[in-house]
């Protein structure tokens, strides 16, 4: 039901994380999971050190566009960073949702530094049964 829009995905991750931190006009990737359980299909991004009100999730269409910022620690004048391996800037992702999917009843949660987007099967989607009139008696077929 997901449908993968980039294949060189983790080449791209690679640059970005080479060439710095992600802008808004060229963002970073951030990494997921995607899965179905049951009726609905689940998008799981991981964004540590993210607020939830830096985070922005838009569809249109049948695409699905997330972007989040994490934002640098405020830090006094005595403070010295000796190592900063935690990538800071604009995080992006992009996903082609089908047909198939509800995009108007999605659910966010965000946990724990985990953002969890459920997007329900549409019903127009979902197996139903069709009776056939044979003569005087209907039949039914699973569909």
């Amino acid at each position: 039901m997901l449908m993968r829009t980039d294949p060189f995905r983790e080449l791209d991750r690679l640059a970005q994380q080479l060439m710095g931190p992600g802008t808004w006009s060229r963002p970073s990737a951030m990494p997921m999971d995607a899965y179905r359980e049951g009726d609905e299909y689940v998008v799981a991004f991981d964004l540590p050190g993210v607020t939830a009100d830096a985070i922005d999730i838009d569809v249109e269409r049948n695409m699905l566009t997330v972007k989040a910022e994490r934002r640098p620690v405020a830090k006094t004048d005595d403070v010295q960073m000796e190592l900063s391996e935690r990538p800071l800037g604009v995080f992006s992702r992009q996903i082609a949702l089908a047909d198939t999917l509800d995009t108007e009843h999605i659910q966010a949660d965000f946990d724990a530094g985990v953002l969890t987007l459920r997007i329900p099967i549409a019903e127009r989607a979902k197996p139903r049964k069709i009776s056939i009139g044979v003569g005087s008696g209907h039949k039914e077929i699973s569909g």
